[in-house]
């Protein structure tokens, strides 16, 4: 009972940590959350898709391809025979689908390009400024960037460690008696944060490679084993997403990092 009480009592204080949003911050989230998921039911149809293709013996065609739906009548398997009806009126609905979800994909960023282009350019704080300054970064997009500003930057937070921690970008040490060992990345943070940061650091080693950050991956994986550079890349997005929030917040631009001009 005593140790269930104990483990209540940390539950508590881990969950005081995160405030809970305002209306305001949970509806400037949803763009960002609306386009991630309609990214990966686009992916889902085009996999689909694709794989009706295979079992037909079609390769050389792509559901994305303009007027594929206007050609789906001329395709051939393998074996030279016209698709059967079943399986053209499965492709139509899954293309139907496609076009659907892809106009809506559009319509998201075309929205969010629009309130960034008529908020106050003389703005020097709030979340459109935030996301203008990161945007500038080279190698990291307005995606990224409303992603990061909305999910995390606009909230206050104590220190470094509360940045990394609410993105689940510590470790998770296990200790049994005198003995320690990393067990793998905490599960406790934002899944958002977390995967879009390690996606980003892949792409700022690509783009920064003259950076203080980039420079300190390369040293540390410079034996060029796969399992070395997948451990130091959420290392990588760790530092990256901390000098991110001092490049908000205080305007400190991390060492060697390339910004694009500002609009």
């Amino acid at each position: 009972m005593r140790v269930f009480l104990g483990w209540l009592r940390g539950e508590r204080r881990h969950c005081s940590m995160a405030a809970i949003p305002t209306i305001e911050e949970e509806d400037a989230r949803r763009p960002n959350r609306e386009r991630q998921n309609l990214v990966t039911e686009q992916t889902r149809i085009i996999n689909q898709t694709k794989a009706i293709f295979t079992r037909f013996g079609i390769r050389s065609l792509r559901p994305t391809m303009r007027k594929v739906a206007e050609n789906l009548e001329d395709l051939r398997t393998a074996e030279g025979t016209p698709l059967p009806q079943n399986t053209l009126a499965e492709l139509r609905r899954h293309l139907a689908r496609l076009r659907v979800v892809r106009g809506q994909i559009r319509a998201v960023e075309q929205e969010r390009l629009r309130k960034l282009a008529v908020a106050p350019a003389a703005e020097k704080k709030g979340p459109h400024a935030m996301v203008r300054l990161i945007a500038r970064v080279l190698g990291v997009g307005v995606e990224t960037a409303d992603m990061l500003v909305n999910e995390i930057f606009s909230r206050h937070w104590r220190d470094r460690k509360a940045v990394a921690r609410y993105a689940g970008l510590t470790g998770s040490p296990g200790e049994s008696g005198s003995r320690r060992r990393e067990r793998g990345l905490a599960r406790a943070g934002n899944v958002r944060v977390r995967s879009g940061m390690i996606q980003l650091a892949w792409r700022f080693v690509r783009f920064q490679k003259n950076s203080a950050l980039a420079q300190w991956f390369a040293a540390r994986t410079a034996d060029g084993r796969a399992s070395t550079r997948k451990t130091m890349i959420v290392a990588l997005a760790r530092k990256l997403l901390i000098a991110l929030w001092r490049l908000v917040t205080k305007g400190e631009v991390p060492q060697g990092v390339v910004l694009r001009p500002a609009s």
